[in-house]
């Protein structure tokens, strides 16, 4: 399946310039969001993972479904505020400015193996932070997961020497 098809291109936005890949309409289409959370299965289903982290929000979306078909926990990353017990934070740059991730200090128990899921990879900002937040909870980042990379971003080079898969590139 040509999972292209199923994303929406929109020039200029959020702002003049700037091509937004829309995966609404991918996520409207059952048997292509079906197809990306069986490609997702069939790259980490022998692997030893014991939790998916997604960030929020679309890292949800597909983190959930794949911690099903894995057998394995989920465990959200979030914006500040928005989690009820201790957390650990990260903080990232933004084009104007910076933003943080955070993720509950006992998130995982110790030594867990851990696999993080996102929609997107562009700059590599937001991972990074993530990658952060699983280690600060003592636990290993076994390979991060995208839907979609924007390689002219160079998000790659940002992120820690670990597996990194995407299922489209652009």
């Amino acid at each position: 399946m040509d999972l292209k098809t199923l994303i929406r291109d929109i020039p200029d936005f959020p702002k003049a310039g700037i091509l937004y890949r829309d995966i609404t309409t991918l996520l409207q289409n059952p048997k292509g969001f079906g197809f990306v959370i069986d490609q997702l299965t069939e790259l980490y289903q022998n692997e030893s993972i014991d939790y998916i982290a997604g960030i929020e929000s679309r890292g949800f979306i597909f983190g959930t479904p794949l911690a099903h078909r894995l057998s394995v926990g989920f465990v959200p990353i979030r914006k500040p505020g928005k989690l009820p017990s201790a957390t650990h934070s990260a903080e990232y740059d933004l084009e104007y400015g910076t933003d943080c991730l955070q993720i509950h200090q006992d998130a995982f128990p110790a030594g867990s193996r851990v696999l993080l899921v996102d929609d997107l990879l562009a700059t590599g900002g937001t991972a990074a932070a993530a990658t952060q937040l699983i280690s600060a909870t003592g636990s290993t980042l076994v390979g991060i997961a995208f839907v979609i990379e924007l390689t002219a971003l160079a998000g790659r080079e940002k992120l820690p020497s670990i597996a990194i898969q995407s299922l489209i590139q652009y």
